[in-house]
């Protein structure tokens, strides 16, 4: 179906451009909180099969993968931070880092995310530092693990999406 060298390929169809758009929001939603990165993705997989650009199987795929991913990313921080011996202070602290760290990004964002999961655990329960230190790195690392996931799935979508358009 691809064109030769030199041929004009056909302008884009709506399927299309709006696939490509959710591919990039969801890249972007990997790694910046209230945006459901892989779902916002599989949707452009989705617009990519009904304008028949992509199979059944891989739309039926990306959709199982990103229920998968989905439920990991909150699952991630929650069991690091419990097998650290964490609270929920130390999760909740590595959001809220992660936000006020987007000030700065990427830099702002990683030592947002793990201050905040530190301070989180060291006012809102009394074990010391080292518990607030250990339980602050399990929950920084669950969302490093719950984000790098995120953006594999999200950028293996995009690439499926810009290799249909680029075929297409």
């Amino acid at each position: 179906m691809g064109h030769g060298f030199g041929s004009e390929r056909p302008n884009m169809d709506v399927y299309e451009i709006f696939a490509i758009i959710a591919a990039i929001v969801g890249l972007l939603g990997s790694i910046v909180p209230g945006i459901p990165g892989p779902p916002v993705s599989w949707i452009g997989i989705l617009l990519m099969y009904i304008g028949g650009h992509v199979g059944l199987n891989l739309m039926i795929w990306w959709g199982v993968i990103t229920v998968i991913v989905t439920l990991l990313d909150y699952m991630a921080p929650i069991w690091s931070t419990r097998i650290t011996g964490g609270h929920k202070a130390a999760s909740t602290g590595a959001i809220l880092g992660l936000i006020i760290g987007l000030i700065v990004p990427p830099v702002g964002m990683i030592l947002g995310s793990l201050l905040g999961a530190f301070i989180g655990e060291l006012f809102v329960t009394d074990k010391g530092v080292w518990a607030a230190f250990k339980a602050g790195l399990g929950a920084f690392l669950g969302f490093i693990l719950g984000t790098g996931l995120k953006l594999i799935a999200c950028g293996l979508m995009a690439f499926y999406i810009v290799k249909a358009v680029i075929v297409a």
